[in-house]
């Protein structure tokens, strides 16, 4: 396994060579985990690539098979119900009451969370107006779009004020006003001192929200970083996009080598380089009429991710 560092003794999460096997499958193996204070940090992944089960050992709902996990500094294997007193956690199936309203069902977490009658109330009118409910507080849950039900979720987990908020999938399923609505919750939520550890297979969810990222593949992490170091680390600044076959490179490029950084999916052909300007020269040269369909655009994430694996990061695996 690479070494991704050391870890701090005053991480939020510490996971150390923790394997999760189910019955001979293994869901993570050998993971080595470290989330500081005050970020917001993802795990990046297709589905079935181990984000999910690593939440779910971190918030101790599965135990780990090899391996153990500190969260504020307690093994949750020993100390679950002090470190769930300082969590928030967010699932993608989202537990609350269908037949009461957002207020309610904010009203009943606070009692679980055994919060006094006036905190409960001045944290629902705080997580009301904080997630944009207003206009729906009132309105029973099985009445909500995906959205408000999406916001209501996050509201429920805020109730008692987590230091550490776990979000699984987050985002998957809604419309882009109400995630970019979400994003600035989220950023507002770390601004003010909360970590967000969170799981997503979106790149530009990740790109946009995390400091610090795992990428998961088939249970492994295999990079962990910033997300433009780690864009840096395995590729170049930009990518040349064209469409073609494999007979069509030499016409197209002329006497001009494929640069050793590239990367074939069906017949189109993304190319990484520092600078994209000669490359891009040379194929208009002989393409004046574009039939390649050439794009010239920031390396990204799901290139890092392609390059690694030869899969999408939206694909399941």
């Amino acid at each position: 396994m690479p070494n991704f560092g050391t870890m701090e003794s005053d991480s939020v999460v510490v996971a150390n060579d923790v394997t999760k096997d189910f019955d001979g499958h293994i869901a993570v193996s050998h993971l080595d985990l470290e989330v500081p204070p005050g970020v917001c940090f993802g795990l990046l992944g297709p589905n079935g690539a181990g984000k999910t089960t690593t939440l779910r050992m971190i918030y101790g709902v599965t135990e780990p098979s090899e391996g153990s996990i500190d969260v504020f500094g307690l093994d949750i294997a020993k100390y679950r119900r002090a470190v769930r007193s300082r969590l928030g956690v967010t699932l993608q199936e989202s537990v609350m009451i269908e037949v009461l309203s957002p207020v309610d069902n904010l009203r009943v977490f606070g009692r679980y969370h055994l919060l006094s009658e006036a905190r409960i109330d001045k944290r629902v009118m705080e997580l009301v107006d904080f997630m944009e409910l207003n206009s729906h507080a009132d309105v029973p849950v099985k009445y909500l779009s995906g959205g408000f039900k999406r916001r209501l979720a996050i509201a429920l987990s805020l109730m008692n004020e987590p230091d550490l908020l776990i979000l699984d999938e987050p985002t998957t399923g809604l419309d882009p006003a109400v995630r970019l609505a979400l994003w600035d919750q989220l950023r507002e939520l770390r601004r003010n001192g909360t970590t967000i550890l969170l799981t997503t297979h979106y790149m530009d969810e990740a790109e946009r929200l995390c400091d610090q990222l795992a990428i998961f593949s088939e249970g492994h992490v295999i990079g962990m970083g910033k997300p433009s170091d780690l864009i840096m680390e395995h590729l170049e600044r930009e990518t040349v996009e064209f469409t073609c076959t494999s007979g069509e490179e030499s016409s197209l490029l002329g006497a001009s080598a494929l640069p050793e950084k590239s990367l074939r999916i069906r017949d189109r052909m993304l190319v990484y380089v520092e600078d994209a300007a000669p490359l891009v020269d040379v194929i208009r040269a002989r393409d004046p009429d574009d039939r390649c369909s050439l794009v010239v655009r920031p390396t990204n994430l799901e290139d890092v991710f392609l390059t690694l694996t030869g899969t999408s990061l939206e694909t399941d695996s």
